[in-house]
């Protein structure tokens, strides 16, 4: 297990950079020039920008610009962003926490509704329920998460005059306003969330049910309770945990539009700002951290393989 720990971690270094290579050499190729941008409308010289070019460094080959940026990132400093000229990861940092919790509440509202609605859909499989269940994961498919969000705001200010809170306030500054403002998002977002986990959840338990070994148990006389808790559910989540660990990590950045409706100032609404104004030290960081947590997310599914399915050992 250590060996395989390593050769694992070993392998994120070349993917990471990878990734880096060409998110800064891609980056290069977008039309526009960041300097003239950000002084879009001011009546400066072609001397001034010039000046500023060289400040940032972009007036330097490209390969240059490339091998000083690594080097920096490597010892934690993705340099400072073109825009607001704050350091990189200030701006990362004051939207991550924001973006973690929503991710992390949705998560959870997808895995407490898709467990036991995928497991009853299967053990029912064709009857009222199964049809009820499957009607309830196939609306979650087909509704966009914003409309949803728009849905629930229009509901709340119809029903009881209230809306979210628009400030974002810590967890631990305030544990309630936080969740009173996030808990709505995350229900937007974990809804299609647990749509999708729920037809895994099912399918995975229906073609389960068909494997000798729950066969044989059966044939023993095991309590239909005991052949699907101890024997088909947990050989069951292995593809579902892939697809919950997935969909969290594409949470982290892809909530532009939800973030949009509820007035969170994430990391998706970062993403879309960085590249309306060609940011690239911005968005290099954006792309790497985004990188990192899938490298991470599929680390650990790998490892929850080996927890659950006892016949997976690592080497």
């Amino acid at each position: 297990m250590l060996r395989y720990l390593i050769h694992r971690a070993l392998l994120m270094i070349p993917t990471l950079l990878g990734v880096a290579i060409l998110v800064f050499f891609m980056l290069r190729l977008m039309p526009g020039d960041p300097v003239q941008m950000m002084m879009d409308g001011a009546n400066v010289s072609k001397q001034v920008i010039d000046a500023e070019r060289a400040r940032l460094g972009l007036d330097q080959p490209i390969y240059i610009q490339f091998v000083k940026w690594l080097g920096s990132a490597l010892t934690g400093d993705f340099g400072y962003s073109i825009w607001t000229g704050k350091p990189v990861l200030h701006e990362i940092a004051i939207r991550l926490e924001l973006s973690l919790e929503v991710a992390i509440l949705a998560t959870i509202l997808a895995v407490a509704l898709a467990l036991p609605l995928g497991t009853l859909s299967a053990i029912f499989k064709d009857t009222w329920i199964d049809h009820t269940i499957r009607v309830f994961s196939i609306a979650g498919l087909a509704v966009p998460s914003f409309w949803l969000g728009m849905i629930i705001i229009l509901g709340l200010l119809t029903m009881f005059s209230w809306i979210p809170p628009l400030m974002f306030t810590p967890f631990m500054q305030d544990p309630k306003a936080n969740l009173l403002q996030l808990i709505w998002p995350a229900l937007a977002v974990g809804y299609r969330y647990s749509a999708v986990s729920t037809r895994m959840m099912r399918s995975s338990i229906l073609e389960v049910l068909q494997e000798d070994y729950i066969r044989t148990a059966r044939a023993k006389g095991v309590y239909e309770r005991l052949v699907i808790s101890r024997h088909a559910l947990r050989n069951a989540l292995l593809p579902v945990i892939t697809v919950i660990g997935l969909e969290f990590a594409f949470l982290i950045g892809g909530l532009v539009v939800t973030e949009q409706v509820f007035n969170l100032n994430g990391i998706g609404k970062l993403f879309v700002q960085a590249i309306s104004r060609g940011d690239y030290t911005l968005l290099q960081a954006l792309v790497l951290l985004v990188s990192v947590v899938f490298v991470l997310v599929n680390f650990v599914i790998d490892m929850l393989y080996a927890v659950f399915d006892p016949r997976i050992r690592y080497r």
